[in-house]
């Protein structure tokens, strides 16, 4: 049996404003740009995509499955996701991580990797 890892579901109060942030934020291409899903892909025929969806429910909790980025320079991406209207977020993490958790405009916690160590 084969599968393919086709994309990560995002349930969003407004999928259109929330997929445009994330592509903006990502540098992605729009793939499907409907008002109940909105899908963003690395490249048109590159996957895996985010799919965000509209959902009722407001968010309440932490996120049970979050992102992770690693950059070549923490500090200045996490700059770039503050500029851009992420927040910094507290899901219990502690002051001395080596990450930067951070939220997307409707809550989504994602995580900023400490920049890989070059050797």
């Amino acid at each position: 049996m084969t599968v393919e890892w086709e994309q990560v579901i995002i349930d969003a109060a407004d999928p259109v404003a929330l997929g445009r942030w994330w592509c903006e934020a990502l540098d992605w291409t729009v793939v499907d740009d409907s008002p109940e899903e909105y899908e963003i892909r690395p490249a048109p025929d590159r996957l895996p995509g985010l799919l965000f969806v509209h959902v009722r429910d407001g968010k309440t909790l932490k996120n049970r499955l979050h992102l992770d980025f690693r950059p070549d320079d923490r500090d200045a991406e996490v700059q770039r996701f503050l500029s851009l209207g992420a927040r910094h977020a507290d899901v219990g993490q502690g002051e001395d991580v080596s990450w930067v958790t951070l939220a997307d405009p409707e809550g989504n916690e994602f995580c900023v990797l400490a920049t890989r160590s070059k050797g």
